[in-house]
């Protein structure tokens, strides 16, 4: 309690027959203040609620050490934390409403973070999520090359898979290779490769090749294919030079085309009437026989071959009066000496 000095009125106080005034002091109470009392702790809203992650891989390993981050409705932060060794991870007291969940490190260096999601959290009630972060994706270099001069070549497509499933397909562009990212759900998986589009002038590569990869590791893919055969074409520059024999009928024929001359019809030279072989002609063979077709066409023609013939007899006749007159001299000399 406070005390409250107030002036006293005088008092008169005789000391030794003399009069002076002393002040007199006198307390009063004040109004009382209230004594000041300890804030009690704040409590949770009976109506709040909470977020539980759960991380994993395609696999079904836990994930420890992933990172996330809550933001309330206004964008602002609600809560954040890592995943513990059995990735798990607990964000509690939050009031009721829509939030969005960020995954800002996977905490492996063989996996991906998810995309950014929403999260309900309703009144007094635990909301559980299990989040999956996908193994990192293997680099694949493609190559296309000729089997024999290792050339690079453009055009050359193949799938990538495993199992029975296709993963990946790539074309060779203009400089022979492609690249791509292949989808990997294990820290080691087996692929296979088939060729299914050959380059250009070449034949398909048929055999499947295998590989092994994992997360995030580079791989190179080379398949070679072998010039394609083909059949020699003919040089244009070459012709035929063989001609065509006429046959005998056509012999002696005047050609049915207008241009160029027509061959002669005549098989023999016509023999002229002066030449020396007709009367050389041995005795006892016959006259040559005057060949038909068109020798006989005008009377012109066929009088030299009379003429010829002419002469033959004559000449024959000429050698018999020789033979002739040769056997009567030694006829007669017989004669004379049988006498």
């Amino acid at each position: 309690m406070h005390a409250c000095f107030v002036r006293p009125a005088a008092v008169a106080v005789a000391v030794t027959g003399v009069l002076t005034w002393a002040p007199t002091a006198s307390a009063q109470p004040s109004e009382p203040i209230p004594a000041a009392s300890a804030v009690p702790a704040e409590t949770p809203a009976p109506d709040a609620g909470s977020v539980e992650i759960t991380t994993k891989d395609s696999a079904g390993e836990a994930l420890p050490g992933a990172s996330f981050l809550l933001l309330d409705p206004t964008g602002q932060e609600a809560g954040h934390g890592k995943t513990d060794t059995q990735g798990q991870l607990t964000l509690p007291d939050l009031a009721p409403g829509v939030y969005r969940l960020k995954e800002t490190a996977s905490g492996s260096p063989l996996h991906e973070v998810v995309a950014d999601q929403d999260v309900i959290v309703t009144p007094g009630a635990t909301t559980q999520l299990t989040i999956v972060d996908p193994f990192k994706a293997a680099k694949v270099l493609l190559r296309a090359k000729d089997d024999k001069t290792g050339k690079l070549l453009p055009g050359a497509t193949v799938n990538i898979g495993t199992g029975t499933s296709t993963l990946l397909t790539l074309t060779t562009s203009t400089n022979g290779t492609a690249s791509g990212d292949l989808p990997v759900s294990s820290r080691s998986t087996k692929f296979w490769v088939k060729e299914i589009k050959a380059p250009a002038d070449y034949d398909l590569y048929k055999p499947t090749k295998t590989f092994t990869t994992g997360p995030g590791a580079p791989v190179t893919v080379t398949v070679t294919n072998a010039k394609r055969a083909s059949d020699p074409k003919p040089d244009p520059s070459e012709k035929p030079t063989h001609q065509p024999t006429p046959s005998p009928s056509s012999l002696g024929k005047p050609s049915s085309g207008t241009g160029g001359a027509s061959p002669s019809a005549e098989v023999s030279p016509r023999p002229d009437s002066d030449s020396s072989f007709v009367a050389a002609a041995p005795v006892g063979v016959s006259a040559p026989t005057a060949p038909t077709g068109s020798l006989a066409r005008t009377g012109a023609d066929a009088t030299p071959w009379l003429i010829g013939g002419a002469a033959v007899l004559i000449a024959a006749g000429g050698s018999s009066l020789l033979l002739a007159r040769r056997s009567r001299p030694s006829t007669r000399a017989d004669s004379s000496t049988d006498g």
